[in-house]
């Protein structure tokens, strides 16, 4: 940090007053110490006696007058005084200046930091600022996101429980009016309503599950599971649906049995959750294999088909709430855009971490989880 020229002048003032105060009172001290000791005769006479039984070296020099010493002792002690006095006098400009700086940035200039580096406890302040200038503009950043994606979701429920609802109420109204020309008809509009309540009732659950696994602390209830058992119900459970679209669904995992620690309901609900997603979105597939190995402390767990691949740009994107590859908000796949962003969610309370990757070949969902969870997870 340079000082100004006010300041350098200043410190030199500063100096010059002190060395003059310290000559003076120099001058006092030594005239007083004459004083008492010429006026006393029996300090002056020890003083000379020790003089003369005190010889230095080989030449046997006698050591100096009792003045020079007083005068050595002054000199080293005005020295001392002087450099703390500067010393202390730089420090509060030191000070000064970090303190200016301090009100600039109040002024909400957050993106201006303390650019000067010093040496001892002033550094520490200079960088205990600007930590805490990043970490509360952090805090606004974090905010804003925050503000910005509850108008995001707000908007995104509206719009998907908005476009259901008018059809529903649409049709159901036909009804009411009796706007209908047989049984038929009758029957076509209350399915109709049927299926968009369903689509309704989807949204709300994986919105109520996504909102559940976002809350911090959100309970996992860990404990030891066989992980091949577990694919091997969920594969058994979407087989009858597998079947209808003509396509074979299989699990395999390596070791087995291959136990890992996890919340069976949460984890249940991620395979689930990829397995159904393959079966919605895999247009033109043949299977769906779920595989399982271990790999050191972790396992990883691959959902793949070999149906119509995510486009490249997609991919970044698909853990993303709402966010659905087709590039459009149509229903004919009534999906709700929530599956995968739950995925991610209840990967990330187990410690772990999940990717996707396409190709013209095949589109795998790959999910990394630790074998043991933390101690703390294991009390919730």
């Amino acid at each position: 940090m340079k000082l100004t020229g006010r300041e350098k002048s200043s410190l030199i003032l500063e100096g010059v007053i002190t060395v003059i105060l310290l000559i003076l009172l120099n001058m006092a001290i030594i005239i007083i110490a004459q004083d008492i000791i010429q006026s006393n005769p029996g300090i002056n006479n020890g003083i000379f006696m020790i003089k003369q039984s005190m010889r230095i070296g080989p030449m046997q020099t006698q050591i100096w007058s009792y003045q020079r010493i007083l005068i050595a002792i002054l000199i080293v002690i005005d020295i001392w005084v002087v450099w703390w006095r500067l010393r202390r006098r730089y420090h509060l400009y030191q000070m000064n200046h970090i303190i200016r700086e301090l009100h600039y940035i109040a002024q909400g200039h957050l993106d201006h930091r303390i650019p000067f580096r010093l040496k001892g406890s002033e550094q520490h302040v200079i960088t205990s600022v600007n930590a805490l200038v990043d970490s509360a503009v952090q805090s606004m950043d974090d905010e804003r996101k925050i503000e910005k994606s509850k108008d995001e979701l707000i908007t995104n429920v509206s719009h998907d429980l908005r476009t259901p609802l008018t059809s529903i109420i649409g049709y159901l109204g036909l009804i009411e009016d009796k706007q209908y020309r047989s049984e038929e008809d009758i029957l076509k509009y209350t399915h109709i309503a049927y299926e968009k309540a369903k689509q309704m009732k989807n949204l709300v659950e994986d919105l109520f599950e996504y909102t559940k696994v976002q809350q911090h602390g959100s309970p996992v209830n860990i404990m030891k599971i066989d992980l091949n058992q577990l694919l091997e119900q969920l594969t058994a459970s979407f087989e009858l649906e597998a079947q209808h679209k003509g396509i074979e669904i299989t699990s395999s995992v390596e070791p087995s049995p291959l136990m890992i620690e996890a919340d069976p309901e949460k984890l249940g609900r991620v395979f689930s959750n990829l397995v159904a997603n393959a079966l919605k979105y895999g247009n033109g597939a043949s299977y769906i294999r779920i595989t399982a190995r271990q790999e050191r402390d972790r396992v990883v767990v691959k959902v793949s088909n070999d149906g119509t691949p995510i486009p490249a740009k997609s991919i970044d994107h698909l853990f993303e709430r709402f966010y659905r590859a087709e590039g459009s908000r149509s229903r004919a796949t009534g999906g709700t855009g929530l599956g995968l962003a739950i995925v991610k969610s209840i990967v990330d309370l187990h410690h772990g971490d999940v990717r996707a990757t396409s190709n013209a070949d095949e589109t795998s969902f790959i999910v990394s989880l630790p074998l043991k969870q933390e101690q703390t997870e294991k009390k919730n």
